[in-house]
Order: C-alpha cells, then sequence, then structure tokens
C-alpha cells in the first residue's frame, strides 16, 4: 500500500533531496489514474476556469466552482497531498474572509491544504490560516490572478530589484507559516537562490531546474488544451488528437451502419425465443 503524502512528507523530501512530483487534477477519474502511478502532490488549481470551465483567465473562479472540482477530486481517496487553489478575491479583502474561504476548501471540498498568491502583502492571511491549523502553500513569481496588475503574463524576476522583492517575499511566506511555495515564470538562476534560502520546498511552473519539485497542468502536458502552450510545458502525449480521431471513426461508422454490429447488442435467450408466438396463438378468440 502507497503512503499517505502530506506536507510533512513534503518538507523531509527536500531534506533527502527527492524531488516532488506535482500535478493539477480536477475531476475523479484522472485523480485516480494519475495516483495510481504514484503522484506526490495534486493542485485543484483555479486554472479550471481555462481548462474546465472555458474562461479566458483565472480570475472568474468562484470558491463554488474550486469545492465542485475538489470534491470530485477527493472523492478518489489518493495518497497524495491534495491541495486546493484560493480563488481572485476570496482572501484578499480581509483576513476573516482568507480563514473562512480555506476553511471552507477543507470543510466542504476535502482539501488538504490551500494554496494563495501573492508574498507580504498576504502574510496576515497565512498566519491567519495557518493559525486556524491549515497548511498554506503559498506562490510567488508570474502570479496568474494579478494578470491585471501585470499587464499580461510576464515572465518576473528579470532585474536585480524584482529579484530581492522575491527573495524577500519568499522568507517572509516561509516565516508567516507557509509549507511549501509554488515559484512561477522566473529565471532559473532566481529559482535556485530562493530555493537555497528557504527551508520549505519549492514547486517550480517555468522556473527551471533547481526546485525541488515541478508542477504542470494536466491537460497541458497530454496535448488536450488546444490554446498556444507557454515554453515550460512538456507533452507528453498528443491526447487531443487521439481523441478526435477516435470519436471521427466512431461518426464515420454511426453513420455508415458499420456499428454498432450484432456483437455489440443483446438478444432475447434461445429458450425464450417463440413464447410470444405461442402464447398468442393459444389466446386467440
Amino acid at each position: 500500500m502507497s503512503r499517505k503524502i502530506t506536507h510533512c512528507i513534503l518538507k523531509k523530501m527536500k531534506k533527502k533531496g527527492e524531488k516532488i512530483a506535482a500535478i493539477t487534477s480536477y475531476n475523479y477519474l484522472s485523480t485516480r489514474l494519475i495516483d495510481d502511478v504514484g503522484i506526490d502532490f495534486i493542485l485543484v488549481g483555479d486554472s479550471l476556469g481555462m481548462v474546465e470551465l472555458g474562461y479566458e483567465n483565472t480570475l472568474p473562479v468562484t470558491m463554488e466552482e474550486v469545492i465542485h472540482h475538489l470534491k470530485a477530486v477527493t472523492r478518489a481517496k489518493p495518497n497524495a497531498f491534495v491541495v486546493g487553489d484560493m480563488p481572485f478575491m476570496s482572501y484578499q479583502a480581509s483576513v476573516g474572509d482568507a480563514i473562512r474561504n480555506a476553511g471552507r476548501l477543507v470543510k466542504e471540498g476535502g482539501a488538504e491544504g490551500v494554496k494563495l498568491e501573492g508574498g507580504m502583502r498576504n502574510a496576515d492571511a497565512i498566519k491567519g490560516i495557518v493559525r486556524a491549523s491549515i497548511p498554506v502553500v503559498g506562490h510567488l513569481g508570474l502570479t496568474p490572478q494579478s494578470l491585471l496588475q501585470f499587464g499580461g503574463y510576464k515572465i518576473q524576476g528579470k532585474d536585480s530589484f524584482s529579484v530581492k522583492r522575491l527573495l524577500k517575499d519568499a522568507k517572509c511566506l516561509e516565516d508567516a507559516g507557509c509549507c511549501s511555495i509554488v515559484i512561477e515564470g522566473v529565471p532559473w538562476e532566481v529559482a535556485k537562490e530562493i530555493t537555497e534560502a528557504v527551508s520549505i520546498p519549492t514547486i517550480g511552473i517555468g522556473a527551471g531546474i533547481y526546485c525541488d519539485g515541478q508542477i504542470l497542468v494536466i491537460q497541458d502536458m497530454l496535448g488536450i488544451y488546444e490554446k498556444p502552450l507557454p515554453r515550460f510545458v512538456k507533452m507528453y502525449d498528443q491526447i487531443g488528437e487521439r481523441i478526435k480521431k477516435a470519436v471521427a471513426g466512431y461518426i464515420k461508422e454511426v453513420k455508415d451502419g458499420t456499428f454498432p454490429e450484432l456483437k455489440h447488442s443483446y438478444s432475447v435467450e434461445k429458450k425464450e425465443k417463440g413464447k410470444g408466438r405461442n402464447e398468442s396463438s393459444r389466446n386467440a378468440p
């Protein structure tokens, strides 16, 4: 039986130099499949807004939508550490909002931790959530909920000032009680410096090879999401094209009458055949 991964085990993995494999998942079946092969960390990310719900970005995602997908994931009872993303404006307005909404992800969705974006400006919210006994994963660098402020999806940490800010934010997240930090869209040298500066695990996405672990969106790595992908994504399969090919084959066979065949159909058992005819003849006037 596989061990249940917790945030404590992830910290031990960092100390041992054991890499952490993380991935997003948004439904029961995908979770069963990826957990069976030994994933360490599952994020029910607000990226579900784009890859599951068709939004242009993550900003419209609601608490109810994250909870809905969290429930599907946690019903699979994965051995991986399951984290729920806190959507835009679920934690920014007040510490009270942050604690209540983090509690909802745990109580209603079954999350084992929550993730929120930003550094020092959200330290009080993080401390409050941690005081409520909920593990918190931080998120620095290219934080998608700051899309409007950044003016687009732009790489962060490209000058000395922003590098110093990121390092300060990382230490602040650690001091506030975060159990790990997602680092997104920063140069590998910066991610390496952050990883070496903190005692908690760093999970990279577009942040190079020196993070303690890596995370990708499952639709991206499987070739299902059809919009242009960032350069850091490696596609391990082209399942989107395979789905199209399979469905096109199904459509053709339905149209030309070659599906279903007799072997795909049910039939009356031999001993039942003829009963209807005999009974109707006996009952005839």
